[in-house]
């Protein structure tokens, strides 16, 4: 258990690790429950946090639902566990649940629920006090469609219910836990293997509207926040070297569609959440003005651009071994860090692991965390090409 003051601290990080260096970060972007963007499965964690085409698997829920539709087993469970700020804390952490079933040749559903836990903290009003415990926490449930619209391409729709519960009653008896929805829109494309000289390839390509949806607003006479509506666009090349050795190479783009912060009122200091004019722009508003917002024009729009580059070998679908970077503009939050995965399966389970080193001055919350991953995979095998 922590001290008030600790979550306090805690709360600050999480919704916004990037405000370490804010000095350089005036226009960082930030939204409620940020969790959201956190990468909850090891498998993807390892490729530097991307997914939205990559190789299907059970975790696919959270990059891009419409791969489940190319899953080679009928169906799959996973869980996976992912400790937040491990160097300062230990009882934060990220935990997901995910089932996804393959109906038949055309369609799949998924479903998925995603636990980010705060820790259990005292509250007292004076040292001789009984302490009271509270645990804030946050969590979203996932339902899923994808349908196969032609033999190498798919589409998927999913709903989302969240909810957030940082109330501190004995700070604000009044504080009530928030919530609202959200809805995902993607595409994945898989050719079929194309024969070259020395191996076979095949490309993918896919992208992800998540999180759609309204403002989130914590007591009745606040403010409403926005919830980190995102965009993710990928491609990568599969090398198909024999039946034994693949190597799969990707490359994936992400943007929040929320405004950027800016000063409205012309005072010399950036306004997002306490500023007005901010807050009366709506959700729907708010996604297109995010592409073309940036005080600085069309420069500061790519900076708001993050991109990771990844790579995965797989043998026989036996062992895995991965390895990612990540990158985001100094001015735009300086995440930066090169992380490593692995994976091995045995008859019907997968295990995967991986751990990140940052390489910005930033320090990561999730610096020297090992993650770790189970999926169960079962039912009818599909080997189509």
């Amino acid at each position: 258990m922590r001290n008030l003051s600790l979550f306090l601290i805690s709360v600050v990080l999480l919704s916004n690790a990037k405000s370490f260096a804010q000095e350089e970060q005036d226009r960082v972007i930030t939204t409620a429950v940020p969790f959201l963007l956190i990468a909850a499965d090891a498998r993807a964690a390892g490729m530097g946090d991307q997914g939205v085409a990559t190789r299907v698997d059970a975790f696919s829920q959270q990059w891009n639902p419409a791969k489940y539709v190319f899953a080679e087993s009928q169906q799959g469970f996973g869980v996976t566990y992912t400790p937040y700020l491990s160097e300062l804390v230990s009882d934060i952490f990220l935990g997901n649940i995910t089932y996804y079933n393959r109906i038949n040749e055309r369609s799949a559903f998924g479903a998925s629920f995603k636990y980010f836990s705060l820790g259990n903290i005292e509250a007292r009003d004076t040292p001789e006090d009984l302490p009271l415990i509270l645990s804030p926490n946050e969590f979203t449930l996932d339902l899923s469609y994808a349908l196969k619209l032609s033999e190498t391409f798919s589409m998927s729709v999913a709903g989302r219910y969240l909810r957030s519960d940082l109330k501190l009653a004995p700070v604000d008896p009044d504080a009530t836990a928030a919530s609202t929805f959200g809805v995902d829109v993607a595409a994945f494309y898989r050719s079929r293997p194309i024969d070259f000289t020395k191996f076979d390839g095949r490309w993918r390509a896919g992208i992800n509207f998540s999180n759609i949806g309204p403002k989130i607003k914590y007591d009745e006479g606040g403010q409403e926040n926005f919830i980190p509506t995102n965009l993710k666009l990928g491609g990568g090349f599969d090398f198909i070297l024999d039946q034994s050795n693949t190597i799969g190479t990707y490359l994936e783009f992400n943007k929040l569609l929320v405004p950027t912060p800016q000063d409205f009122d012309n005072d010399g200091d950036i306004d997002s959440e306490d500023n007005q004019e901010y807050n009366s722009i709506g959700a729907v508003e708010g996604i297109f003005k995010s592409f073309g917002d940036a005080p600085d024009g069309f420069s500061e729009e790519l900076k708001e651009i993050t991109y990771a580059l990844g790579a995965e070998y797989v043998y026989e679908d036996i062992f895995s071994f991965r390895t990612g970077y990540f990158h985001e503009s100094p001015e735009k939050g300086s995440r930066e860090f090169i992380s490593f995965g692995a994976g091995f399966r045995y008859t019907v389970v997968n295990i995967d692991i991986s751990y990140l080193f940052s390489t910005s001055e930033v320090v990561s919350p999730l610096e020297g965390t090992l993650r770790f991953g189970l999926t169960f995979n079962f039912g009818r095998e599909y080997n189509e090409y």
